[in-house]
């Protein structure tokens, strides 16, 4: 008598039937799902890049919000300031390796190669863009601490493509852990660079825009090569309450708040110290609820579904019966 204790089935062939997954099911293609967000991104990069760099009001608006950030309060400007600074290439490179070595567990090297080319790709583009391709012009009288160019941020790429990478690597039995835990994190970067004056606005919401198109672009990589699956997730709604719901939740406080804080200032352009202060607040909330949104759009695009990965071998139980 032989005795299989491994829960996964194998035909005569080797094929392996792994349980829970159904395929691709009509209406459910997540193939449409990046290429909206492809899409989406590439929008909101050339949107917030024209509307808020190559406009002078747009450049005055985040000139007054940078002037505002002087008035926090000297404990929370440190508790930025550390923040941002645990943000290094040294981390960075920690952070990838961890990537790489979750992916290589999860046994798939494709999976590893796309989370870690996730936040490698996005960091490279990133630089490219700032250096390169997207200079910002002189188009308002300012001092010389706020005419450099920071369009996109670097912090926040890294942030949220962390997010990216985690989301994808993870099982979606995990997942709403994971995204509670790690947008947490990626929103609250995206704040913190308002507020100790490192990036703007905009600079947010460009690092958002190419974490969408590169996560999403990875992400159909992976679907290419057949490695994609959906999962029948039964009655697991209660997970979207408690996480994906306060996510969605305070974005739209958060933008909301924004929107409130402008449209009730007076003269937002004006330099007046209440009022810049104001612009200021708007604006990270702003930044927010971008971070926000961004991460609900991530976590959309692999809802009910995962990566295909091999199943672990249990030892096989071998029982003789005369």
């Amino acid at each position: 008598m032989i005795g299989n204790t491994s829960p996964v089935l194998e035909d005569a062939r080797g094929a392996v039937d792994v349980g829970t997954a159904v395929g691709t099911v009509p209406g459910r293609d997540p193939r449409r799902r990046w290429w909206i967000l492809v899409a989406a991104g590439a929008v909101l990069l050339v949107g917030s890049y024209a509307g808020f760099v190559l406009t002078a009001t747009g450049q005055a608006l985040e000139n007054a919000a940078l002037r505002g950030a002087d008035q926090v309060a000297p404990r929370s400007l440190a508790e930025s300031d550390d923040a941002l600074a645990g943000i290094t290439v040294a981390s960075l490179a920690v952070a990838c390796t961890v990537i790489v070595m979750a992916g290589l567990l999860r046994r798939s090297v494709p999976l590893a190669a796309a989370a870690v080319g996730t936040v490698v790709v996005g960091q490279v583009v990133t630089q490219v863009l700032k250096q390169f391709i997207l200079p910002r012009p002189a188009l308002v009288t300012a001092s010389e601490a706020y005419t450099g160019n920071s369009f996109p941020s670097g912090h926040t790429a890294i942030a949220l493509t962390v997010l990216a990478a985690t989301l994808m690597l993870v099982t979606w039995r995990v997942r709403g852990v994971a995204l509670f835990v790690v947008a947490s994190w990626a929103v609250a970067i995206a704040g913190y660079t308002l507020e100790s004056k490192w990036h703007r606005l905009s600079d947010t919401l460009g690092s958002a825009a190419v974490t969408l198109v590169v996560a999403s672009l990875a992400s159909l990589w992976l679907h290419r090569r057949g490695l994609v699956r959906t999962v029948g997730t039964g009655g697991h709604r209660a997970r979207i309450v408690l996480v994906a719901a306060p996510l969605a939740i305070g974005a739209v406080v958060s933008a909301a708040l924004g929107v409130f804080l402008l449209v009730a200032s007076d003269d937002v352009l004006g330099v007046n110290p209440v009022t810049e202060y104001n612009v200021y607040l708007a604006l990270q909330s702003l930044a927010a609820a971008g971070s926000a949104a961004t991460a609900l759009a991530l976590w959309w695009s692999w809802h009910r579904i995962e990566v295909v990965t091999p199943p672990w071998r249990r030892t096989r139980n071998v029982a003789a019966r005369d």
